[in-house]
């Protein structure tokens, strides 16, 4: 699946869901990884990277992984690592996500 499809589909559960959620930045439309900013109705806020490729199943190798990243970090913190990221491969996508009736578990499948 693409990262397009893949995020279009994101958005459109969380919305179903009763969540929001916006496209941040739209990287490459076939192969760009994707990170999920989610801030929750608390003011908390997490960030979801792409998982280690040792994460990965071999018999499910286009299903996409999450992991968290710097978990406690302020939403400063987050967004300057959100920045590097993009400095570092411009092809990414950034997604925001609150989520609604559904856990951030049920919307993004995270791996460890």
């Amino acid at each position: 699946m693409t990262t397009d499809l893949w995020a279009s589909a994101l958005v459109r559960r969380v919305f179903g869901s009763g969540g929001f959620a916006a496209i941040l930045k739209r990287g490459s439309s076939e192969a760009g990884a994707a990170f999920v900013l989610v801030r929750d109705r608390f003011g908390e806020v997490a960030l979801y990277g792409p998982a280690p490729q040792t994460s990965y199943d071999s018999a499910r190798p286009d299903e996409r992984l999450f992991t968290r990243m710097g978990d406690g970090e302020t939403v400063e913190l987050l967004e300057a690592r959100i920045e590097r990221e993009k400095r570092f491969d411009p092809d990414i996508w950034v997604l925001e996500i609150e989520t609604g009736a559904l856990p951030v578990e049920e919307l993004v499948p995270i791996k460890g």
